[in-house]
């Protein structure tokens, strides 16, 4: 019989999804497009948007408990079928992509002990010698998530504890190291000069923070194997509050310890050399170690939870029929395999492209808006139907306006990429409603459907003429 994870596993998945390869690369991230003053309203936004859906998450749990899908369920149960679909298949992209992210920041990492001026073995992550090593760990992983999702989390849990050790001892440095003149020196970011107001910076903060904070739903996710649904909204609030203390300590005492204008020159992980500022080249080692620690846990909850999408989205109809089944231990293997397979071509083309983590961080990051904003929308929508006009109305509007703010601040070119990544899904779901005898589009979906794939065309279009 499969086993039930409890608070902590919960809540170890939820820290272990969140704390990853990102939290290692915030002061160059943050400091290469803000400076302090907006660091510190772009995080306050951030902070107050995910508390938000945070408890959007938990009130959603406890009035829902019925709906074992999570994100794309909530989709689904409020705006239909298609809708859901597009929040699972975006859901499951953004968790694939951040897979093959964490694979090549692993790389990168080791490439900071072992390449050479005169060889270059793993570079940014993105040789054929990084690409190799990879493939090797992903395959790893997935023989492991296929032992069952009980396993997984338990060496979760344990990689999760080691993870903050060293961000902990960062953060405990960096307080010493802390110089109030260098933090406040150029507040406001003048050396951005023209084009690039406080405004601006704020908005570039975005597909930062919310790349660091993908994960919050990792026990809204997996709620259909926890044991309390209590346990569910609890894990997500702990997770969250724990998260977010981390990213704004170590994002801003970065900044009191170097110049804005030298962090943002840094190599990532950012942090090390942050840290050999202060301990001297130690201060590598500490963090590289925590970066390989934090980044393996992270790849195996999201292995864990990319792999659940799909599932989750077959049980609900939304997905070919074959995807829900399981092995003897619980794992939806088809799922699994559509996961990893789709990481290793992806980590291939990184290659060819020459991607690196940063670019793989912005796409990741948009893939997750639209699913984000379908849950606070779903919400809000809860409250007026129910004719809520307690914390549930209150929560919803919340949660729909960041993600209204968060779909403005990535961008235009950002959402017409996001289309032409949503399209190859409607395969899988025309699929789906084949083996239902049912129709795949109806109402205001063809609609939906025509706009989506009318949005990919264009831009596709200005792939092609480099304008994207």
């Amino acid at each position: 019989m499969e086993k039930k994870l409890g608070l902590g596993s919960l809540t170890a998945l939820v820290i272990g999804s969140m704390i990853g390869a990102g939290v290692f690369s915030l002061p160059q991230n943050m400091a290469s497009v803000a400076s302090p003053a907006a660091v510190m309203i772009g995080w306050t936004i951030t902070g107050i948007g995910m508390i938000f859906l945070a408890l959007a998450f938990q009130h959603l749990s406890r009035l829902k408990p019925e709906i074992e899908s999570g994100v794309f369920g909530y989709a689904q149960a409020g705006f239909g079928d298609f809708v859901g679909f597009c929040s699972a298949w975006g859901y499951w992209l953004s968790a694939m992509l951040a897979n093959v992210s964490y694979l090549v920041i692993v790389f990168s990492t080791l490439g900071m002990f072992v390449d050479q001026p005169d060889m270059i073995i793993f570079g940014a992550g993105n040789t054929w010698y990084a690409i190799a090593g990879a493939s090797v760990l992903l395959w790893m992983v997935h023989s492991l998530v296929r032992r069952g999702v009980q396993t997984a989390a338990v060496i979760n849990m344990i990689t999760t504890i080691a993870k903050l050790i060293p961000l902990v001892l960062f953060i405990l440095c960096s307080l010493i190291a802390f110089r109030w003149d260098t933090f406040v020196f150029d507040f406001t970011g003048l050396h951005f000069g023209d084009g690039h107001d406080l405004l601006s910076q704020v908005k570039s903060t975005m597909l930062i923070t919310v790349w660091v904070f993908i994960g919050i739903e990792g026990a809204v996710v997996v709620s259909g194997r926890a044991k309390s649904r209590k346990d569910i909204g609890r894990a997500t609030i702990l997770g969250l509050l724990t998260a977010l203390t981390i990213y704004i300590l170590v994002t801003l005492l970065s900044m009191g310890v170097v110049s804005t204008e030298k962090l943002a020159t840094f190599q990532n992980p950012s942090m090390a050399r942050v840290l050999t500022e202060i301990l001297g080249p130690w201060g590598s080692v500490i963090i590289g170690g925590g970066l390989l620690i934090s980044v393996c846990g992270a790849f195996l909850s999201w292995t864990v939870l990319a792999s659940e999408a799909p599932y989750l989205a077959a049980k609900d109809k939304m997905f070919p029929e074959s995807f829900s089944k399981q092995n003897e231990a619980g794992s939806p293997v088809k799922a699994l395999t559509l996961t990893n397979i789709c990481v290793q071509i992806s980590l291939v083309f990184v290659v060819f492209a020459g991607s690196t983590y940063d670019t793989l961080l912005a796409i990741a990051s948009e893939m997750i808006l639209v699913p984000y904003f379908l849950v606070g929308a779903y919400t809000l929508k809860l409250a007026i139907d129910t004719k809520n006009r307690g914390s549930l109305l209150m929560v919803g509007t919340g949660a729909s306006l960041y993600g209204l703010w968060l779909l403005y601040a990535s961008g235009l070119n950002y959402l017409l990429l996001s289309a032409l990544l949503y399209l190859p899904g409607l395969y899988f779901y025309v699929q789906a409603k084949r083996e239902q005898n049912t129709q795949a589009f109806i109402g205001s979906e063809k609609a939906a459907a025509s706009m989506l794939t009318a949005a990919a065309f264009l831009a596709a279009g200005m792939l092609w003429k480099g304008m994207l």
